[in-house]
């Protein structure tokens, strides 16, 4: 079993970007793979001073990466650039130095707007966070998804053709780059 890790860019309770992705796991086409949603809106700011005794939820946040082969980052663009609270999260995961939990972890990442490319300085920012990070991040398909409601029925299911293919090819080939990619586990 293929086991791949959900991380959403927003804590916003209405994120579209979480329900982007609630969606995704229903269109992979291989029936060997599992999705768990990788959460940490409990983390504190990230503090260096802490590297030296890592509080239990950054800990958590840490082997929950660990636990899963490959990630889905799925984010909204804030100014230009990843959330804070993205880019905090990151980097508990990345300290202390030398036991970032990224490093060697196969990566995938797109976003969604309600522009149609609202998330391509977001993208660029995170990849270049992942590739400091020793992650192998999926550089195709890029996935800029122009989010529309109507796309979307009232229980949070896929209405939409067009929106279908595009997020179902993302996604089947972000299974085909964790699996490339993950270390093989002893």
């Amino acid at each position: 079993m293929t086991r791949i890790g959900i991380i959403v860019g927003s804590i916003a309770e209405g994120s579209i970007n979480r329900q982007v992705a609630s969606v995704l796991p229903h269109l992979v086409a291989d029936e060997d793979v599992e999705f768990t949603f990788l959460e940490y809106k409990d983390l504190p700011f990230y503090d260096y001073g802490l590297d030296a005794n890592y509080p239990q939820v950054a800990l958590d946040w840490k082997q929950s990466i660990a636990d899963v082969d490959g990630v889905i980052i799925v984010t909204p663009e804030y100014s230009r650039s990843i959330p804070g609270v993205l880019k905090n999260a990151l980097d508990w995961a990345a300290r202390p130095w030398g036991e970032g939990a990224f490093a060697g972890k196969p990566v995938a990442i797109m976003g969604a707007s309600i522009g149609p490319s609202g998330t391509a300085a977001a993208q660029q920012h995170l990849r270049a966070i992942l590739g400091h990070y020793d992650a192998p991040t999926m550089g195709q398909p890029e996935t800029f998804f122009h989010y529309r409601a109507d796309a979307f029925g009232a229980d949070g299911s896929l209405q939409d053709d067009a929106a279908r293919a595009v997020l179902s090819n993302f996604v089947n080939a972000a299974v085909a780059h964790v699996k490339q990619f993950a270390r093989v586990s002893a």
